[in-house]
């Protein structure tokens, strides 16, 4: 296929415009589509500066200005300008230095209106308000907001009292939050629970921004709001800061937030002051900003994520979330606090658990913390039909993982390695037993477990010599 011909059909079905300039910053090449964004015909824009084209900017504002200096790209700027027919336009545009035989030859500009990104921000916004009414439906809704407090913690692990008694002295505080916990740890119980000891924000909104979900060029207007007029079909909306006004917001994963729009959300801790997109005016806001990471906030920072001085800011009280792992003896409790609650919604009778099943939930590592948790029990009571939860009603994945694995094993007979067949024959021994157990004797049951033809399973059998209790079909 002709390169040209596939080149000029890329580009016709563009949304992005394109702009090539040389290092003197003159159009050599342009291409927009149908939205007009910068108010010239290709034809007229060749051959101009850049400067010429849009009056209002100067080589210390312009973006090509600066990449042709610092040969640095600059990824997803937002930016406000006056287009070539003197209408203010917004985009978000990347631009990048263009270096051939290690020379720097000029500077391409790929830009898109920041219409489309608005609207896209409306549906998100639209979206939370209908997760706000569902929240708001529920029995535990507290109407701010929140559905926790300190008495949904659940543990009595030296670690999460300790968490618990550490919270609750910062409370009535209003300087910032940093928790910092694996995933599913609970990171925004704790903050809901810290919002609603609070005296003075309780009554106010706690509002939560996953800051990992959202594009950063649409995360700086959800935040921070817009202004009528800042960019095509724009209007006066609110942020999340002015929406928390007197209470909490709660930004998730911040270590994913950009960088740049770090630097503006370290400004507002300051001095409490935001500036919607395209406003002129500031506002005073009274929000305390609490903000999590399931990454160690240091390691963050030296990854160039977190910016330093945001963390040292943040950093004035920091909570860690232990790990399940570390606080096992907590597992009894929050697997019965679980099944307390799926009872009533499954309208299910499940007393408890035998012995074996829950020293096994003790002794399974729980790399999805407390969250993979709540969900096995979930998962195992939409199933259950007798009164306890018991070994063979364990998922797979728990279920076998008390099977030590092969470089356990290996690891334990480090001094005197066991044959290498005779190590498998044992591994493969151990399974069948387990199917077995597990099928309560059906071989047809405990073949289609190991996912092997029932034939091989017997002769399996026969061949390790295990003993079958219970009659088989």
């Amino acid at each position: 296929m002709e390169y040209k011909f596939l080149l000029e059909s890329i580009l016709k079905h563009l949304d992005e415009g394109i702009l090539v300039v040389d290092v003197d910053a003159n159009v050599t090449f342009f291409n927009e589509p149908a939205t007009g964004i910068a108010g010239i015909t290709p034809d007229k824009a060749v051959g101009k500066n850049i400067l010429e084209i849009f009056p209002d900017l100067t080589p210390e504002s312009s973006t090509f200005y600066r990449v042709l200096r610092t040969k640095k790209p600059i990824i997803d700027h937002v930016q406000s300008y006056m287009n070539h027919q003197r209408k203010i336009v917004s985009t978000v545009t990347s631009t990048l230095p263009l270096i051939k035989d290690g020379r720097l030859v000029g500077a391409l500009e790929i830009y898109r209106d920041l219409t489309i990104v608005n609207e896209m921000a409306d549906k998100i916004s639209a979206l939370q308000k209908e997760l706000f009414k569902k929240d708001a439906k529920r029995g535990d809704y507290k109407g701010n907001g929140t559905i926790f407090t300190f008495n949904d913690i659940v543990g009595e692990s030296p670690v999460i009292q300790s968490l618990i008694t550490k919270a609750k002295k910062v409370a009535n505080s209003s300087s910032p939050v940093l928790v910092y916990g694996e995933t599913g740890t609970g990171k925004e119980l704790i903050v809901q629970a810290i919002h609603n000891a609070n005296s003075d924000r309780k009554d106010k909104p706690f509002i939560a921004q996953n800051c990992a979900a959202i594009p950063h060029t649409l995360l700086e207007g959800i935040l921070f709001g817009t202004s009528a007029g800042s960019f095509t079909g724009a209007r006066d909306k609110p942020g999340l800061f002015e929406l928390a006004d007197g209470g909490t917001l709660f930004l998730d994963e911040i270590n994913s937030m950009d960088v740049e729009l770090q630097a503006k959300l370290l400004r507002i801790l300051q001095d409490g002051m935001i500036r919607r997109i395209g406003s002129a005016t500031t506002v005073k806001v009274d929000v305390r900003v609490m903000a999590s990471s399931s990454q160690p906030p240091i390691k963050a920072v030296q990854q160039k994520t977190l910016r330093e001085d945001l963390y040292y800011r943040l950093n004035v009280i920091n909570l860690y979330l232990p790990s399940l792992r570390e606080r096992k003896e907590d597992i009894p409790l929050l697997a019965g606090h679980f099944i307390d609650i799926y009872n009533r919604e499954l309208g299910k009778n499940v007393t408890g658990m035998s012995g074996p099943a829950a020293g096994l939930l003790q002794q399974y590592d729980w790399p999805g913390n407390v969250r993979e948790l709540k969900y096995t029990i979930e998962g195992i009571m939409n199933f259950i039909e007798r009164d306890t939860i018991a070994l063979e009603t364990l998922p797979p994945d728990i279920y076998y993982s008390k099977i030590p694995s092969a470089e356990k094993q290996i690891r334990e007979h480090s001094e005197q390695l066991p044959g290498l067949e005779s190590a498998v024959d044992a591994y493969e021994a151990e399974l069948i037993k387990r199917a077995v157990e597990r099928a309560n004797g059906n071989c047809s049951k405990a073949a289609r477990l190991l996912k092997v033809p029932r034939q091989t399973l017997h002769n399996k059998i026969k061949k390790h010599g295990i003993s079958r209790k219970t009659t088989m079909e």
